[in-house]
């Protein structure tokens, strides 16, 4: 083995130890076994520790009592202890240990099957990475953009869903599918870490594109189901937004818009550093269009919310708007397993032996001389 796969190795087995343990508990007793907590594994190292303990102290007691007394005298002096009550002392308090530090890790076995439903709607999120997303106005007094409040406030949305499906769509000049729509939110939430400005090469704002892209994400999912959340500065180039809402309302597909930004506008960081100019060398502002906005949620039945100080009210979107108004529908079946937990026995165990410890006296019990 080389050096370097030597140093690896114990990283390899730390990351197998639970696999091995169930493995084992498995094999031991022919039955499969899971386990509910199997990072608790590693308190299983206080037996081993305890029982070295144990044995320096009796092998310290012993060599103390020599030294103390001859071995005649010692004989006399230590006649009425037994040395294997300790022992079994000892051994009870290890089995007492080791019962409840199994007992954390929750092992389980047997099982039942049951039919599991998960119901919910579909949530597109379409974020706008155009480069006047860069302008950093998203918060009073803060120095945070409004791509990265944007993308924060997605991360919380996705700590509230239960049984959602969600997707992202990236755009700014063109758009498309950065996520597919998923049950899985950490999936997503990788995905959202990887939007940028630079993702597109197209610059501009193209909110119809934007939408006609998360209305293809929705994979024939029902009319009553599907909503579509926008969130961007509402600057459209292509004057197709509306046109692409009507197209979302015949599909039955709701639209909430949250717009990010201020009326007065704010100038757009240019890559080598300072703000972005035209070519008479005025500052170019990038300001919230905020009637094209209200006018798309109007025409989906939607919602708009304006975000000034950094409040992008995603929870208020999903809890009052979208669980409110959409009917959830079965988004996913199947049969799992239903594991038994078995901790039960082990606690008896420990509170068998725990007990019946203190009450084992480490002293024989004389007999008396009988009459003659």
């Amino acid at each position: 083995m080389s050096y370097r796969e030597r140093r690896q190795f114990p990283v390899r087995f730390s990351a197998r130890l639970p696999a091995l343990a169930a493995a084992a508990l498995s094999l031991g007793g022919c039955v499969e076994v899971q386990l509910g907590e199997s990072r608790l594994l590693w308190s299983l190292w206080l037996v081993p520790a305890l029982l070295i303990f144990y044995i320096f102290v009796f092998r310290t007691k012993t060599r103390l009592l020599e030294r103390f007394a001859a071995a005649g005298m010692l004989e006399r002096l230590t006649s009425g202890i037994s040395r294997p009550r300790q022992y079994l002392k000892a051994a009870l308090v290890l089995i007492g240990l080791a019962a409840c530090l199994l007992a954390l890790v929750k092992p389980r076995w047997g099982f039942t099957w049951e039919e599991v439903k998960r119901r919910g709607v579909d949530v597109v999120v379409a974020i706008d990475v155009s480069d006047s997303m860069l302008v950093e106005d998203a918060e009073s007094g803060g120095r945070l953009s409004r791509l990265e409040r944007a993308k924060r406030e997605i991360v919380d949305l996705l700590r509230l869903m239960e049984g959602d499906r969600i997707g992202l769509v990236a755009f700014a000049g063109t758009a498309f599918v950065e996520c597919p729509l998923t049950l899985d939110y950490g999936a997503a939430e990788l995905f959202l870490g990887a939007i940028d400005t630079d993702l597109i090469p197209v610059k501009g704002t193209d909110l119809g594109r934007a939408l006609r892209t998360s209305l293809a994400a929705f994979d024939g999912g029902s009319q009553p189901s599907r909503a579509i959340i926008l969130i961007t500065d509402g600057e459209d180039h292509s004057g197709q937004a509306l046109a692409a809402a009507a197209e979302a309302q015949r599909a039955g597909v709701r639209i909430f818009t949250i717009g990010i930004g201020r009326d007065e506008g704010a100038p757009i960081p240019a890559p080598g550093g300072g703000m972005r100019r035209d070519r008479r060398g005025n500052l170019i502002l990038s300001r919230l269009d905020e009637p094209t906005l209200q006018r798309i949620a109007l025409e989906t039945g939607g919602r708009y919310v304006r975000s000034v100080t950094g409040d992008v009210d995603l929870e208020k979107i999903y809890s009052q708007g979208i669980k409110a108004t959409l009917e959830d529908r079965e988004l996913s079946s199947k049969r799992q397993r239903r594991w038994e937990e078995r901790f039960q026995w082990l606690l008896a165990i420990a509170l068998f032996t725990l007990m019946l410890e203190p009450l084992l006296s480490e002293r024989h019990r004389l007999r008396r001389p009988t009459d003659g």
